[in-house]
């Protein structure tokens, strides 16, 4: 039953995954993606996995885990596409027009 539960909010925290690297690749921008949230949740899975290996515990429940890692890593794909294209964005944007003082009072 444990196997199951554990599979269970794997799936859970699995299917948002997807759907965050999709959104993501549709805005094409990294602006709002924090790579700290996605190197968490991948420092997390990876120590769910070790977890596993460590108490002996390698049954099918470490599949889904696997499944999680390819859309993490997905998502980390997309970031660092969406940063490339923000970079080239801002290298082909105009350079910002300079700044003109407004005119002081007249000198009599």
């Amino acid at each position: 039953m444990a196997e199951v539960l554990e599979a269970a909010m794997l799936v859970c925290f699995g299917l948002s995954w997807p759907m965050n690297a999709y959104k993501n690749y549709k805005a094409g921008t990294a602006v709002g993606t924090s790579w700290q949230f996605i190197a968490l949740i991948t420092l997390g899975y990876a120590a769910g996995i070790a977890a596993k290996f460590a108490a002996g515990t390698l049954n099918w429940v470490l599949v889904v885990y696997f499944v999680n890692v390819v859309c993490i890593g997905a998502n980390w794909l997309v970031y660092f596409r969406n940063r490339r294209l923000d970079e080239r964005r801002s290298c082909d944007a105009p350079a910002p027009m300079p700044a003109v003082a407004a005119p002081g009072p007249a000198h009599r």
